[in-house]
């Protein structure tokens, strides 16, 4: 199915933002450039990270009961890079991520609990020419933030448990949805989107060789926007209640 033309609100209308993804370093692959833009305007930022990314890294030797406590730490310090203080770690099984209501429920506490205007979470929908991009944590903390943004967090007699009240945002930014609607122009901001993702040392072997790719992606990224030479862009799929 077609995406709809793209239609957020201008972030002058935009106080909060929350955003979910699977895995620490999620978040810096996909959207740190924006995020920085947004801070910067004098948007609150809350990051949700769904797992600890316990089966990440390239150590054979590392001891794995280290990594939630490794993970939650670099991403903590890449958050920083972006203006980003606000985290709220679920603490769930890296690798073993499925939809379920338990996990619909703890993302919906959190939308909650900031409150935000516009919701950012990664794409459902499995995109076969970048596989990669579509791990199954990724598909499954996708499906969870839908469902969580549309009616589980904003529909009071859902979790009526919860002691906060409900809270619909009014947007949803994907990432790395097959069909993007939408770009966003990070060149000012691309140094800090690097800062973020080499945060998390432990995930890269190779940073020399990391960095080259980053600049090729979201090079061609701003390629495909129409914007000028030399510059950086970050692309999502906007999804607005209401149209």
């Amino acid at each position: 199915m077609t995406v709809p033309t793209a239609n957020p609100r201008p972030d002058s209308e935009i106080e909060r933002v929350l955003v979910v993804v699977a895995h620490p370093d999620d978040v810096d692959f996909g959207a740190a450039g924006t995020i920085a833009l947004w801070t910067k305007a004098g948007i609150e930022v809350s990051y949700c990270i769904v797992t600890d990314g316990q089966a990440g890294g390239f150590e054979a030797d590392r001891d794995r009961a280290e990594m939630p406590a490794v993970r939650r730490a670099e991403q903590t310090a890449a958050a920083a890079q972006v203006g980003v203080t606000d985290l709220h770690f679920l603490g769930y099984q890296d690798g073993a991520l499925e939809p379920t209501h338990d996990v619909v429920r703890a993302i919906s506490e959190v939308i909650r609990k900031v409150r935000p205007q516009r919701l950012v979470g990664q794409s459902p929908e499995r995109n076969w020419l970048r596989l990669p991009a579509s791990h199954p944590d990724h598909l499954a903390a996708g499906e969870a933030t839908v469902r969580a943004f549309f009616p589980a967090a904003g529909n009071p007699f859902a979790y009526d448990d919860l002691t906060e009240e409900a809270w619909t945002a009014g947007e949803l930014w994907l990432i790395q949805h097959p069909e993007a609607n939408h770009y966003v122009d990070i060149t000012d901001t691309f140094e800090q989107k690097l800062a973020a993702v080499m945060s998390h040392t432990s995930q890269h072997a190779d940073p020399a060789s990391l960095t080259g790719r980053l600049r090729t992606v979201f090079g061609q990224a701003a390629v495909t926007a129409g914007y000028p030479e030399g510059h950086y862009a970050e692309s999502f799929t906007v999804i607005r209640l209401g149209g």
